[in-house]
């Protein structure tokens, strides 16, 4: 397989979200040619002003894409947007490739791999780690698995949007590692949540411990910046609470699956629903004020709080 660069390879984006709709600026923005679809036609058109072509429906951009790239919600929209009759697999040209970077079930990533070799793609599920801020700066890290003669042609592709991209395996292999991280970002945020109730009922400036426990080497990278943002109360959704919802149910349905107990994740999992039900759009971090309001600690409800769409 050729190198898929700018010069030679059309690209199809479909799932114009928060995470898409970046991911497709930095393609556009490195030279290449992106039609975009989206349910919501207004967020694809957004992208026009940057060079993109909006796609009337999924039928006329796999028709169309030499590579079709894909971000969304969850499992059922992945496989309507795939196997629906008006779908890709029904439209898509032989020879053409697939690069899925929703999170889903690893078992999702097999059907839709085989389903590919069916109908003649080549097919990698290559979903991403990091929040907002990496996708608009390119600093994301995919995890890969599939086609391993499509991830070495795609690394033009992948240099776009990410820094770092690793082959991982067969099918599935991508969406696995993507649920080991996911699980250890999830547990160890609740951990962080115990930790700062803790601290602070033990009489800890809350300013003061959330600034020292930022300079320890206990502090996971992807939970570094989470610290500050607590600090100062803001807890708008980089990553959202929702999202990790989501993600916790297909880490412990997967462990069903496979047969491995996970206890500590169960219990995070229920913590996150807690502040889930809560119903408000806010990042996945927001998991330390609801231990802060189960403790009893004063600052539970901080007036600087942000949550999406406050100021």
């Amino acid at each position: 397989m050729n190198s898929l660069t700018k010069e030679n390879a059309r690209l199809g984006f479909i799932g114009i979200g928060n995470m898409g709709s970046r991911m497709a600026k930095r393609l556009l923005e490195h030279g290449y040619q992106v039609t975009a679809y989206n349910r919501s036609r207004e967020d694809a058109e957004a992208l026009v002003k940057y060079g993109a072509t909006v796609a009337e429906n999924i039928a006329e951009l796999a028709s169309e894409a030499d590579v079709i790239l894909s971000s969304l919600t969850n499992d059922d929209a992945v496989k309507s947007v795939y196997t629906d009759a008006d779908g890709v697999f029904a439209h898509v040209r032989r020879g053409s490739a697939i690069i899925e970077m929703s999170t889903v079930l690893p078992a999702t990533s097999r059907e839709l791999y085989e389903l590919s070799r069916k109908a003649g793609a080549s097919f990698l599920d290559s979903p991403v780690s990091g929040s907002t801020p990496a996708a608009e700066d390119g600093t994301l890290t995919l995890f890969c698995g599939g086609d391993e003669e499509l991830f070495q042609a795609a690394q033009p592709i992948f240099s776009a949007i990410a820094k770092q991209y690793f082959y991982l395996g067969g099918s599935g292999s991508g969406t696995a590692m993507k649920l080991v991280a996911n699980t250890l970002l999830g547990v160890g945020m609740q951990a962080i949540a115990e930790s700062v109730a803790l601290g602070q009922k033990e009489g800890l400036d809350r300013h003061r411990l959330l600034d020292v426990l930022s300079r320890t080497a206990v502090v996971a990278p992807a939970h570094l910046g989470k610290l500050a943002r607590a600090d100062a109360g803001d807890y708008s959704a980089q990553f959202a609470l929702r999202l990790m919802n989501k993600d916790f149910g297909l880490v412990l349905e997967t462990a069903a699956a496979a047969k491995v107990p996970m206890p500590a994740t169960a219990a995070a999992f229920q913590m996150n629903v807690a502040e889930f039900s809560e119903g408000k759009e806010e990042d996945f971090s927001a998991v330390i004020v609801l231990m802060e309001r189960l403790a009893h600690l004063e600052t539970s409800d901080a007036g600087n709080r942000r949550v999406a769409g406050s100021v």
